[in-house]
């Protein structure tokens, strides 16, 4: 059996050094087919259509958004596969991992730096104090040090931070184990600040592991990175998949509660075919630090306004660069003890999404940069793609209301234009759905999320919330987009990482194109084609209640009830690591 059959069918585990080759045709081939099949069932229910210009136009739109949500769907049913008949899928699909043993000693030295700016201090310090404690119970604590990156400008701030930095240096005493550091210009921004403290350590350590100020990493997992580094000279970047940490807010229980199953599926899938051109995140992961500092320094961007100047979307530039290089860069498609926080309200997400959507624009002006490797470039098209699917998906919409009201033949095929309606769900469902059926049928983690029950009940809570959750955003990315193309532009500061009440005001104001969106596209249908506001109203219920959905979802009372009843619970919610005990004890 060859392997371009083995995701479908049969995967052994001696499969796992196939070439990669054969993989992606395979991915590619299965995402081309599916968009050819979509694209000819959606040309079959259109040429009924009396209004054949918005009925080409609305199938343009079509096949334009359909690659991005087709990958994730493929990702996702190949990573199901993986999960579900491979032992260990981290190892088969990273081969750092499989030679690597788990015991070998330390031979290598590691920054482990912790990048901030404005943030909660004592939290970020808390979340430190935990590492290093985690670290010096090992026996390869020698092999460490911990740098905390500052690029705070605010005194209060940065005064807070000394102080912290002072208390926490005085319990661990070895000279060079804690190091603080202040930047005063926030040049480069994050990428910047870590750029820089590369370049002085060139000769100092062999790697630097990257953290956010909201992330949480065990010593064993970062022992894992160290270890498969060390087993791989050829590694430059591994990046682990990254978990959220235990909330009490309703709206972020409810997001990373569904994204820890389509994150999983869609990590272990892409990994497979991706291999050694794999994602960078920014945070939660390895690197190398000569070639980084030797091949990953960063261009500024030509032009002015919001898509010229420095990058601010860093990661995957300086994956693909490495990756030119001539070095790996791999994920560990596992749930290992790496933690991030999520947003706690819909507000605060929006902001943070629309900070990632202009630095992934930018890539438009990279894709052309000098040694790249092809899937390079993929991955930078494939960050642009994210957003790009929003306008094409908005624009879909209005195309198919003014084909609305011109009516249509009466051969219209009603029985596929439903099928295709469902197929669609399920496809946008399906990473989350496949995620949540594996864990399902395995008795030790279906435990470890409350049994059966629960893991059922708050995919149903996670699939109503997502209904909410894509047409708000779709309108949010859209609007911003067109900003960018007027001049608009995010400012990069800290992020609220505090659960807070949302009154109505505020929500309105952030909120009202949404709510204006679904009261006028509501309106247009019940006057010319009030037969279609059934098949509209997952769009436009969603923007009518965007206020109140982005208010109970950051309220205490929905909060205290879903954390009371367990709903939406994670794993750590029932059994938290040691490292996230010691966090809640510090803070």
């Amino acid at each position: 059996m060859t392997d371009a059959i083995l995701p479908i069918v049969e995967i052994a585990e001696n499969d796992a050094d196939a070439p990669l080759g054969r993989r992606r045709i395979v991915f590619f081939g299965l995402t081309a087919i599916a968009i050819i099949a979509l694209g000819a069932a959606m040309f079959c229910v259109l040429r009924s259509r009396t209004d054949e210009a918005a009925s080409l136009i609305f199938l343009i739109l079509f096949l334009a958004g359909l690659p991005w949500t087709m990958m994730g769907f493929w990702n996702s049913v190949i990573g199901f596969v993986i999960l579900r008949c491979v032992k260990d899928p981290a190892a088969y699909t990273n081969p750092a991992i499989r030679i690597t043993p788990s015991d070998s000693p330390i031979v290598t030295r590691t920054a482990v730096c912790v990048a901030m700016r404005h943030e909660d201090v004592g939290l970020v310090f808390a979340r430190l104090e935990a590492m290093v404690q985690s670290m010096v119970q090992t026996e390869w604590a020698d092999a460490f040090d911990f740098h905390v990156l500052s690029d705070s400008a605010r005194p209060d701030v940065a005064a807070e931070e000394e102080s912290h930095f002072a208390a926490i240096a005085a319990r661990y005493p070895r000279p060079g184990f804690l190091s603080y550091r202040r930047r005063t210009d926030n040049a480069g921004f994050k990428a910047g600040n870590l750029l820089e403290f590369a370049r002085r350590a060139y000769f100092d350590y062999d790697h630097m592991i990257v953290l956010d100020a909201d992330s949480v990493m065990s010593a064993r997992a970062v022992l894992r990175l160290v270890r498969a580094m060390q087993a791989n000279p050829m590694l430059g970047i591994l990046q682990t998949l990254v978990t959220g940490q235990p909330s009490q807010s309703a709206f972020t229980r409810i997001f990373q509660f569904g994204m820890r199953h389509a994150m999983r599926t869609q990590t272990v899938g892409s990994a497979w075919w991706q291999g050694s051109s794999g994602p960078y995140w920014g945070h939660n992961a390895i690197i190398r630090i000569k070639p980084f500092v030797d091949y990953c320094t960063l261009p500024v961007l030509p032009g002015r306004g919001p898509l010229g100047g420095q990058i601010l979307s860093h990661d995957q530039v300086e994956a693909a660069l490495m990756r030119g290089a001539g070095y790996e860069v791999r994920v560990i498609a596992d749930e290992f003890e790496s933690w991030e926080e999520n947003p706690p309200s819909l507000p605060d997400f929006i902001k943070r999404d629309l900070r990632w959507c202009q630095g992934n624009i930018q890539y438009l002006k990279l894709l052309r940069l000098k040694g790249l490797r092809p899937m390079g470039r993929f991955q930078l098209v494939n960050a642009i793609m994210m957003y790009s699917s929003a306008p094409f998906g908005l624009a879909m919409l209005l195309a198919g209301t003014v084909m609305t009201t011109s009516g249509s033949r009466a051969d219209f095929p009603a029985t596929l234009a439903f099928a295709l309606y469902l197929t669609m769900l399920v496809i946008g469902f399906a990473p989350r759905w496949l995620g949540m059926i594996d864990v399902l049928l395995r008795p030790a983690e279906r435990a470890r999320y409350g049994g059966a029950l629960r893991l059922v009940g708050g995919s149903i809570i996670d699939a109503l919330f997502s209904v909410f959750l894509g047409p708000v955003m779709m309108i949010a990315q859209t609007l911003f987009l067109a900003g960018l193309v007027l001049g608009k532009r995010v400012i990069w500061d800290a992020q609220n990482r505090h659960g807070r009440a949302i009154g109505l005001a505020e929500a309105l104001r952030g909120l009202w194109p949404q709510l204006s969106f679904g009261l006028g596209a509501a309106v247009l249908l019940a006057i010319f084609a009030p037969g279609i506001l059934p098949w509209a109203a997952p769009t436009l219920v969603p923007c009518l209640l965007a206020v109140p959905f982005a208010c109970a979802t950051a309220s205490k009372l929905w909060g205290g009830l879903f954390t009371r009843l367990e709903l939406c619970a994670i794993p750590d919610d029932y059994g938290p690591s040691a490292e996230l005990l010691l966090v809640r004890k510090l803070q």
